[in-house]
């Protein structure tokens, strides 16, 4: 997931920042461990995207089956995110991002050793975990951490691990799968996991909260038109994409005819047009919202009801893919960008929504894809995908035609 601030920069409060004459290359340093914290965090949870056939052949799981390890991490992440912010409302968010990381690190491990698939999920489970306490609370102290001038593009910064995830990691880590095996990509992640669990206790300041986010005011949040609407549209679009997406390498295998090789690439340049999309997505979402999330979703239909008559020839399927990486791109940016909106006064409360509601529908897209792969085929399931896709974009436009 990606997303553009709304929310200005608060400015420093004493005894919240650090010393006071903490310097900007610390701060600078402090907002890239949080950076790679979320790559690392985006990275291990997409990650069995690029590895899904390998990973079911070796425990002679289905492919609905093995989708699993991303309907679980997004499960636990949409509970996991008002649950861990609510509860550890007073805690030193520096603590808090070190112990999601030693979660995660554990995660990696456990992954990369599991000798049944029982255990790949418990693994999946605790990643999930990490998402959401990590991104609800990593994802507002960008503009903690360096002085107010430089806090918009400091919040830029962290947020572009999301698409650096998909262009870097899952691309390297399908790579490494194939080269070395699955476990080595996991056993890859849990050392990087690692190594950013020791750059945040070195580089990050004590970090007490500023604000406790408390269950009534996520209520009072969500009780609001905005945030329903918010809810809606990032329901239908994520469902789209997720219950699609997840199961792109075996369209690509059985419709396609692609090897490993091809399938590489093909994430890659899908990844690499997500971040164009990003900024693309962030650049119109201020200015034209319901075209931006109209139009990503519109381009997602098309691309998922055509893939399977175009992406029979590999040139078709690139060119698709490629389409589909600018339009979802723009997708987290649209969906944060209405949440921030509907909560202006609450910037953790929205966070917290956008975490909870598209870590949900992403593991209910996965879960019903599964379900819907194994049932019939590949092509079958893009196509109600983009029927999927089509709704959301009949209910952006019902309600740009309501406030014209």
């Amino acid at each position: 997931m990606t997303s553009t601030p709304t929310a200005g920069p608060r400015a420093h409060t004493p005894g919240v920042l650090g010393p006071p004459d903490r310097s900007p290359l610390a701060g600078r340093a402090a907002v890239l461990a949080v950076t790679l914290g979320l790559f690392s965090i985006v990275t291990t949870e997409i990650l069995p995207i690029g590895l899904l056939t390998s990973i079911g052949s070796d425990f002679a799981v289905s492919d609905g089956r093995a989708g699993l390890m991303m309907t679980m991490p997004g499960l636990l992440a949409a509970v996991s995110a008002p649950l861990v912010t609510v509860a550890t409302a007073r805690a030193d968010r520096r603590l808090m991002l070190c112990a999601f990381m030693l979660v995660l690190t554990a995660a990696n491990l456990l992954a990369a050793v599991a000798t049944d698939y029982r255990l790949v999920l418990v693994s999946r489970i605790m990643v999930g975990v990490t998402i959401g306490g990590f991104w609800s609370i990593g994802v507002g102290l960008a503009r903690r951490l360096v002085p107010p001038a430089s806090a918009g593009r400091a919040t830029a910064v962290v947020f572009s691990a999301v698409p650096l995830g998909s262009v870097l990691g899952v691309p390297a880590g399908t790579l490494i799968g194939d080269i070395a095996g699955w476990r080595t990509a996991f056993a890859v992640m849990a050392a990087l996991s690692a190594a950013v669990l020791a750059m945040l206790l070195l580089v990050m300041p004590p970090l007490p909260p500023l604000h406790a986010t408390r269950l009534s005011v996520l209520r009072g949040v969500i009780g609001g038109a905005a945030a329903r609407l918010a809810l809606l549209l990032t329901f239908l679009v994520v469902l789209a994409h997720f219950g699609t997406y997840t199961y792109v390498a075996p369209f690509l295998e059985r419709v396609t005819h692609a090897g490993p090789a091809l399938i590489t690439v093909v994430l890659l340049v899908y990844g690499a047009a997500g971040i164009a999309g990003n900024f693309v997505g962030g650049a119109l979402v201020t200015r034209r919202p319901h075209l931006t999330f109209g139009l990503a979703a519109a381009v997602i239909a098309a691309v998922t009801l055509l893939l399977p008559v175009l992406g029979r020839a590999q040139p078709g399927a690139v060119l698709l893919l490629v389409l589909w990486g600018l339009a979802y791109g723009a997708v987290p940016v649209a969906s944060q960008a209405w949440f921030a909106k509907a909560a202006p006064d609450a910037p953790e409360a929205a966070s917290v929504l956008f975490t909870a509601s598209f870590q949900a529908t992403m593991s209910l897209g996965a879960l019903a894809g599964g379900v819907t792969v194994d049932d019939t085929s590949p092509s079958t399931l893009m196509v109600l995908g983009g029927v999927t896709a089509l709704l959301a974009v009949a209910v952006t436009r019902a309600h740009h035609a309501r406030r014209g």
